[in-house]
Order: structure tokens, then sequence, then C-alpha cells
């Protein structure tokens, strides 16, 4: 999909304007080999690089360790991948489309001692395979966000997402990220909990049933023991992670935190100072 010079222009002033001071303050741009111009057209985008700051600021939001995997989408000079695997020691993967970017930045990741952890692919990022990551990272435009969506939905429940600038539409951020000179949001995949829910072993009870409705990552529900239901307090999803809580027949509160596991769930119920383990399944 191409852009129209005109709305690239518009896209490349809302987009420096959102890096303001971003340029060559951070990193020299390019080497002896390539030097990319700030607002040059790509693909489906125009580049203006993540500055530094922003870049450490996603990576410590997402909690990035030397035990994940991040892809960054659109990875320019390699910035955020080469940054992921220096200072956080992740394995990460670039996905670039233009092939003198993608050579740039595999030239970054050796003058920074990390080509052993960054791997650039020169490709489409509707076209690559990223699901194996625990961390993607973005920089793209909003109807590139909402295309990737889907995709990024359908990954593993618990997959920590960063992008520069722009959101998803209504699937709302977890976390809006702030720095001195540009804006981020981050999400967690949740997990699909939305339908009825078989419960065994709460209060006792040999069967229980838990109807859940979501959207995104926020849930409610009705909970029914016997013959009472009541709707479910405090409910949030926090990947493949399900807490509520709910107040029994004697006006006592309980609590629940499940993890979800496909069609089954496995939870450790709490009233005051006793605990016990509670199973479900979906019907």
């Amino acid at each position: 999909m191409s852009k129209p010079s005109r709305l690239l222009s518009c896209l490349f002033a809302l987009l420096l304007g959102a890096t303001t001071g971003v340029a060559l303050a951070d990193s020299q741009l390019g080497d002896d080999k390539y030097r990319p111009n700030v607002g040059q057209e790509g693909k489906d985008v125009i580049w203006v690089p993540t500055n530094d700051e922003l870049v450490g600021k996603m990576l410590e939001t997402a909690k990035v360790t030397a035990t994940d995997v991040v892809y960054d989408l659109g990875s320019g000079d390699g910035r955020i991948p080469v940054t992921a695997a220096r200072q956080f020691g992740a394995r990460s993967v670039g996905i670039e489309f233009n092939p003198e970017m993608a050579a740039l930045a595999r030239r970054n990741a050796q003058r920074a001692g990390v080509a052993d952890k960054v791997k650039i692919i020169n490709g489409d990022i509707f076209k690559e395979n990223f699901t194996e990551a625990t961390v993607v990272t973005m920089y793209l435009l909003p109807d590139l966000n909402l295309r990737l969506r889907p995709i990024i939905l359908k990954m593993r429940p618990g997959t920590r997402v960063v992008s520069h600038a722009f959101d998803m539409g209504d699937w709302e951020p977890d976390q809006k990220i702030e720095t001195s000179r540009a804006t981020g949001y981050y999400w967690v995949v949740p997990a699909d909990v939305a339908g009825d829910w078989a419960i065994e072993g709460l209060e006792g009870n040999p069967k229980a049933t838990l109807k859940l409705s979501q959207r995104y990552q926020r849930v409610g529900g009705i909970l029914t023991i016997g013959q009472t239901s009541q709707p479910i307090l405090g409910a949030q999803l926090d990947g493949s992670r399900l807490s509520f809580r709910y107040l029994s027949a004697g006006g006592t509160l309980h609590t629940v935190k499940a993890v979800i596991k496909g069609n089954a769930l496995e939870a450790e119920h709490q009233s005051g100072y006793s605990y016990s383990q509670v199973k479900g399944t979906r019907r």
C-alpha cells in the first residue's frame, strides 16, 4: 500500500512533531555505506527513528529480560533490537522492508557487539512470522496498527506489545508511556476467556457456573453458586491470569485467582485465611 506524497508529507510533520529533537542527537544516522534521511518514504511508512530515551522506556515498560524474544516490526536502523540485546540481554529480531536499511541495521548490531543476539530480516511485516515473540515493538502508522491488531491478538496470551506514538483503536492500552519528547503505548495480549465455565470446588460446592463476557482485557461476568447468582467484582485479566472477587451468601468476601489454559482454568480460592484449589472447564 503506497501513500500519496502529500499525505506522507503531512504524516512526516506529525511524526517529527511527536519526536521533537529526535534527529542527530541520539546517534549518528547511517554510516559510510548508507545514510538514511529522516522522513524518507518506505513501503507503507516514512522513516522517523524512535529517540533513544523512548526506546529505553518502551523496553523497560515491557520488562524485557534476557529470557525474552523481542521482535521489532519495521526496525529501520535496528536501534530497538540492538538496545534490547545490549542493555537487556534479550534475543531480538528486526523486520525491515528496505534492504539497505536492513543491511545498515546488521552493521549497527555488529558495531554494538551484539550480532550474536540480533537478527535482521529483510522482509514484509505482514508476511513474516513473528509469533515466537514474547515482546513486540513497533513505530508504524495507525492503519497498520489496526491491520496488525488481529494478528497480535491471536498471539500467546501474555505477549507484551509496545507502540511508539500510535495506539490500536478501541483496544485500550494497559499503560501510556510518557517521556520528555515522545509518547508510547503498552498492551498485554489477553487470553480468550469469554463463555460459560463449569467450576468445581468453589466453597466446597461440586458445581458452580461462571459466565464471562470480554472486550480485549476488560472482563465482566455472573457467578452462580447453587441458586444464587451475582456479578463478579473487580475482574482483572493480565495475559492468561484472571482474578476477581465475589460475596458469599453470608456476605463474606472471596477472591479467585485463576490461570487460563485454553478451555481449562486452575485457580486459587481465598476466603479470609482459608485457601482451596478450584478447577474449571469452558463448556
